[in-house]
């Protein structure tokens, strides 16, 4: 799915994650203990995209992230929503318990190739009277993920370029409706990650998004109460939901200070629910910018 970002490799992660966001935070009608635990859990989980300073890193850090973006309202809508958030982070490099760059939650296992923990994600909601392909229909919720992900090193070097498989599993929970099961989604895809200047860091990344029929119901089905003469009734089915093509840039200016960019491209070409109504078109973009600032961190270094 996706989520925000928090420092530059929030522009990787956000950039990747956020096209799943899909809420105008200006106009959420989400009621506000909701979005106030939205926001505590982005202030959790948004940590995990926190980017990796060149200098020695620290075992913990705090600071602070604004990210502003335009998005797509889900893969396949014909809307584009404005979104801006500004909240705090906290990242924790310890043995197994993660919250860094490359993760939030628990590392059992890591190996110079392999990598396997227990990770997270995030996407907003969205109010549905605010796209007429989806307006009649209930809201999409705020949804967390969370579940195991393999990442398996494939080689190279910081400077010239380093690729990496990621194969993520996640349960999908409504952090809206008291954290119910959505479903799940397998999202494996390629990284490759470059550190061309000391300051400097870009990456690039493509991805597929493979869900459940549970979960593809929430975002394409039409049952036939919301069907309109424009809007037939219409049975999802879980597959292939988009491909994902993104690109990060980020420069750090001294230790504390960070400003990075993002973009990516969805498309549901080939998509199992290319043929759903409520699918407008079948290529759609998400363009932000950021800035983070450290305020704290810990003299102990990390454990790697």
């Amino acid at each position: 799915m996706q989520g925000l970002p928090c420092r530059a490799k929030c522009a990787r992660n956000i950039g990747f994650l956020l096209s799943h966001s899909r809420m105008n935070l200006a106009t959420s009608r989400h009621p506000p203990i909701r979005s106030t635990a939205a926001l505590a859990c982005l202030a959790f989980i948004g940590v995990a995209h926190a980017q990796e300073a060149s200098s020695p890193r620290s075992l913990w850090e705090i600071g602070g992230v604004a990210v502003g973006a335009w998005q797509q309202a889900y893969p396949g809508s014909d809307q584009q929503v404005r979104r801006g958030i500004a909240l705090p982070f906290l990242v924790y490099r310890g043995r197994f318990l993660r919250a860094d760059n490359e993760g939030v939650g628990v590392r059992p296992v890591r190996t110079p190739r392999y990598e396997f923990d227990i990770s997270a994600a995030f996407a907003f909601g969205s109010d549905a009277d605010q796209d007429p392909a989806r307006r009649g229909m209930p809201n999409l919720g705020t949804l967390v993920e969370f579940g195991p992900r393999l990442k398996w090193h494939l080689g190279g070097t910081p400077q010239g370029g380093r690729w990496r498989l990621d194969l993520p599993l996640r349960g999908v929970f409504d952090l809206s409706d008291s954290l119910e099961y959505r479903g799940a989604v397998f999202q494996p895809g390629i990284v490759w990650s470059q550190r061309p200047a000391p300051g400097w860091s870009v990456a690039t990344s493509l991805s597929a998004v493979i869900s459940d029929q549970r979960l593809a119901r929430t975002f394409y089905e039409v049952a036939p109460q919301f069907a309109t003469p424009t809007r037939p009734a219409y049975q999802a089915d879980g597959g292939l939901l988009a491909w994902r093509l993104g690109a990060s840039i980020s420069r750090d200016f001294g230790r504390d200070w960070t400003v990075f960019a993002f973009g990516r491209i969805d498309t549901v070409a080939g998509a199992a629910n290319r043929s759903s109504p409520l699918v407008r078109q079948t290529t759609g973009s998400t363009v932000g910018i950021g800035v983070s600032y450290t305020w704290l961190r810990s003299s102990e270094p990390a454990v790697d």
